[in-house]
């Protein structure tokens, strides 16, 4: 994503232009928005091409004929026109994750998700066909993931049957490696050439690989045309289902509805859009679209940070994706101004996602460790509280006193405030601000990409921050009451007491969500209150007294850990389910569970001899990971992995093991080991796992 820059156009039709989503041998393509608040991506053919009159003419021509194709698994051409003697042609916005974004970040597809995406990009190529088109540029980035599942983009540049494929001198007239040995010779295509396209895509969602490889673009074009493709890895069924759509000689490969026959998609199958990591991301993504498109929620910051937000969007935000074009959108300064109030709150900066990697042998010929993408040392407040992701820096306390934020790519230092009372906490609103508490109980807010003060709360008197929500977060006061405060104008919404069998004991983090605050403290028991008011809505008080107990929310169910592990239903504490552990002290006395993680349908958490997996809907254990796991470790999951501390030693004394096992099946898959110190720490988002270890810290690669 980049902003505006000489030349570049401030008004297409009924679009205004807001930035230049990407650009190639044909033209540019930005991001508009017309007058009903409603996003397009623009793309406009190159002024030096304007001149070919043929090309203007068919440029505009075959995008108003697209507009015939209708289909739910497009992104719509919603016109072309003429502008100053340019032409361009505008698409439909999507928000979600593209192909090999996905393939990228999260590996490849299972059986399931793979026939679900065969079964619908077949079914939308037959809605181009039968239109009389053909999309000729069927690769991984031109589908994007969205909850309603894939979508075929950039079909403004398809062409009609057995048209020519448009190009300009010197461009090689389809992506290699994914465009049909007809397409490579310069032939006239057919929709079988979309078939073969179809086939090269699945592969690479089976195996994250291509089916055609070369050290150079020749290389890979001639094993197009005249070498088999690579499909070792695939399952045998659906590779005996992949097969037929690579034949070299179109004729032998199927039709699309051929295509949804023969994949034979379970019923419910399209629920694969809508659970697991893969469709938490699309979410995000549209959620994040979402707010970036609404104006009245997002404020101008100053010209400095402006650039390096379009920057951060581009490299790992929302993915906006239509007309051949994946980024994500700021939109610009309002009515002119450089000044930059309190509560003028630029939009999130997301972190850039680190690319999965394999790994590096370690311990064993059976041991991989991750990769250390950077480390710091003597930096970090042994004390800190935790380690808070925050867009595209994780903060922290550090030894100076106060916090600071730290480049989630390098660990270079960005900013600090040391004037923060660190063990207060620090929270993250939205990865827009990073709230902390200076010396005398203010809440202080901060840009976290750039440092940038902006509101504060004198009279908030807070002791502890406990948690955010969309409306407010909610702290303990110095005098031990509870108290919320607005995210949007900084006052105080209300102050509660705290019952007596909970005054002065609440711990930090609680969880706030669907209109309840989930605060425990340190006896092992459960306050629940009403985020409207503070008032009591449930309590728990034989959790477990001699254990550490962290509240875990997903959806309107609260995951509570202890002897056991409770499911309750958030709005009135009743249990839905409750696993114990079948693992007992010398003494008889049942172990407990430790701190609670859930992600997509599954729970995981930490046990005195490993980690375990639950089903969220039941409670039942999918799998035992039986590894050197400490119970009051935090569990994350990232990339394809679970992870979590443990202890071991070696010939240098007392270590600190990071695990990982793969959160499919439990097994082992990466381990490392650092020195070992009393206080530790663990973190993860965009696919990095933070670690603190003392007063270092070390950012690993996913797997």
């Amino acid at each position: 994503m980049k902003p505006l820059g000489t030349g570049d156009p401030l008004r297409l039709g009924p679009y205004r232009v807001l930035g230049v989503l990407g650009e190639g041998g044909m033209g540019k393509v930005y991001v508009g928005r017309d007058g009903a608040g409603s996003l397009a991506a623009v793309k406009v053919l190159r002024p030096e091409l304007v001149h070919d009159t043929n090309l203007t003419q068919r440029f505009v021509r075959e995008a108003q004929a697209a507009q015939a194709v209708r289909s739910n698994g497009i992104a719509n051409v919603l016109g072309a026109w003429t502008e100053g003697g340019r032409p361009w042609i505008a698409s439909e916005f999507l928000a979600g994750l593209t192909l090999d974004q996905a393939v990228d970040t999260y590996g490849p597809l299972d059986e399931p998700a793979l026939r679900a995406l065969a079964t619908a990009l077949a079914r939308t190529l037959a809605d181009i066909h039968a239109a009389g088109f053909v999309h000729r540029d069927l690769k991984p980035p031109n589908i994007v993931l969205t909850s309603a599942g894939p979508r075929i983009i950039d079909f403004g540049i398809a062409r009609p049957e057995h048209g020519l494929t448009l190009t300009t001198t010197g461009q090689v007239p389809v992506t290699p490696g994914y465009g049909a040995p007809e397409q490579v010779l310069g032939q006239r295509v057919a929709p079988s050439a979309d078939v073969f396209s179809l086939g090269a895509v699945l592969v690479y969602a089976a195996t994250g690989r291509r089916a055609y490889e070369g050290s150079h673009v020749a290389a890979v074009q001639y094993a197009v045309v005249h070498e088999e493709p690579r499909l070792d890895g695939i399952d045998p069924e659906i590779r005996a289902l992949i097969t037929p759509c690579l034949a070299k000689d179109a004729a032998a490969r199927p039709a699309p509805p051929q295509i949804v026959q023969a994949m034979a998609v379970p019923k419910g199958a399209d629920r694969v859009w809508r659970r697991g990591p893969v469709a938490e991301a699309i979410r995000e993504r549209e959620a994040g679209a979402r707010r970036l498109t609404a104006p009245v929620t997002i404020e101008t910051a100053p010209s400095v940070t402006r650039r390096r937000l379009l920057t951060g969007l581009a490299a790992g935000g929302v993915v906006l994706a239509g007309g051949g074009g994946t980024a994500a959108w700021w939109f610009g300064r309002r009515g002119g101004s450089t000044k930059s109030g309190p509560f003028d709150i630029p939009p999130a900066v997301p972190a850039p996602v680190q690319k999965l990697d394999k790994g590096v042998k370690d311990f064993s010929d059976d041991d991989v460790r991750p990769t250390f993408l950077w480390q710091v040392h003597g930096e970090a407040d042994a004390y800190s509280q935790t380690l808070l992701p925050a867009g595209d820096v994780i903060v922290f306390g550090i030894a100076t006193g106060g916090i600071a934020g730290f480049d989630v790519i390098n660990g270079k230092r960005r900013w600090s405030a040391t004037h923060l009372r660190a063990k207060s906490g620090y929270l993250s609103l939205s990865d827009r601000l990073v709230v902390g508490v200076d010396g005398k109980g203010a809440l202080q807010t901060f840009v976290p990409s750039t440092g940038e003060p902006k509101w504060t709360c004198p009279a908030a008197e807070a002791a502890v921050l406990l948690a955010v929500d969309d409306e407010a977060l909610y702290l303990v006061t110095t005098d031990h009451r509870l108290r919320s405060v607005n995210r949007s104008d900084a006052r105080i919404r209300w102050t509660a007491a705290v019952p007596t069998r909970f005054r002065g004991h609440l711990l930090a983090p609680a969880v706030a969500a669907q209109g309840r605050l989930v605060i425990t403290a340190g006896d092992g028991t459960v306050l629940v209150v009403h985020t409207s008011d503070g008032s009591t809505a449930w309590t728990r008080l034989d959790q477990d007294e001699d254990r550490t107990v962290s509240p875990a929310v997903h959806d309107d169910m609260v995951y509570i850990n202890g002897k056991s592990v409770d499911a309750r239903r958030l709005s009135d504490g009743t249990r839905i389910w409750n696993t114990k552990l079948n693992v007992y002290e010398d003494d008889g006395n049942n172990y407990g569970w430790g701190p609670a993680a859930v992600y997509a349908d599954a729970v995981y958490t930490n046990v005195i001899d490993g980690t375990r997996c639950l089903d969220r809907d039941s409670g039942k254990v999918r799998w035992e990971a039986f590894q050197n796991a400490n119970y009051d470790s935090p569990v994350v999951r990232q990339g394809q992995g679970v992870w979590t501390l443990g202890s071991a030693s070696n010939g240098y004394g007392p270590q600190l093991l990071i695990n990982a096992v793969r959160a499919s099946d439990g097994k082992s898959s990466r381990k490392c080991m650092v020195p070992s110190p009393d206080y530790t720490r663990l973190a993860a988002a965009s696919n990095r796992v933070f670690v603190m270890y003392d007063s270092s810290v070390v950012a690993l690669s996913t797997f």
